[in-house]
């Protein structure tokens, strides 16, 4: 078979092998095998399956059929008020899984720390495109669980300059809180603040130390597009709160 190239990765060049996609290890490729593994032994549909390593020493996944809505444009089923419920559901339904377990270690759960809509599989499921499933695992650790809400309150409201009102944005993150089942008093914006200053840090940091990566990320406009974004939060944090 083949090797066909996934569109999307901004880090990582990811192919698709028939039933299978090949991408390469991750660092801590011994952690996201078990959490996988886990997963799949729960019977739980929102990840990949592991499947090894193959000849090239890629890491071997399931291919989860479906639209990655990695492009900035959209059908509105995507980013439709059921579609972000669901993803909190999806959410909820991972933490529960690792909350308590050894791979969760001393923190309550285990953490996606990517999710985002380029991170997510949609089908439709009758009723136009809902999210079945998160893909890229490479980040996955152990967390706190208003660190993953957060993530998807800035990655799938889009929280940044770009929003045109942001008391529309404050709808859509009461939405998720709520559909997740967090506590109304979480301080979600600050933790928002923290992965966004952490992201360009991150990026800067990468960058200087020689990562390619990361310096593809900052070439391309990746820490100004977080700062700016971080800005904006700031600038809008009591409405937004």
């Amino acid at each position: 078979m083949t090797d066909t190239s996934l569109p999307g990765g901004a880090v990582n060049a990811v192919t698709r092998v028939g039933a299978t996609v090949r991408r390469p290890l991750p660092p801590r490729a011994g952690y996201i095998h078990d959490l996988l593994t886990f997963l799949a032994q729960q019977g739980w549909d929102g990840a990949p399956r592991p499947l090894g390593v193959d000849e090239h020493g890629r890491q071997v996944l399931t291919y989860l059929p479906g639209h990655v809505a990695w492009a900035p444009g959209q059908l509105a089923a995507v980013i439709s008020d059921a579609s972000l419920s669901r993803v909190a559901g999806l959410v909820r339904q991972l933490h529960d899984l690792t909350a308590g377990t050894h791979l969760a270690g001393g923190c309550e759960v285990v953490c996606h720390n990517d999710l985002a809509p380029k991170n997510t599989v949609y089908r439709d499921l009758g009723a136009g495109m809902r999210p079945v499933a998160f893909i890229d695992w490479d980040l996955a650790g152990p967390g706190e669980r208003i660190h993953d809400v957060a993530h998807v309150c800035w990655q799938f409201v889009g929280l940044g300059p770009a929003v045109a009102a942001p008391s529309e944005a404050a709808r859509r993150i009461g939405l998720i809180r709520d559909a997740y089942g967090l506590r109304r008093d979480a301080p979600l914006i600050e933790t928002v603040l923290w992965w966004q200053d952490r992201c360009w840090r991150g990026i800067e940091a990468g960058a200087r130390a020689g990562d390619p990566a990361a310096r593809r990320l900052r070439d391309a406009g990746a820490v100004d597009e977080v700062r700016a974004s971080q800005q904006w939060v700031c600038d809008h944090r009591e409405q937004l709160t």
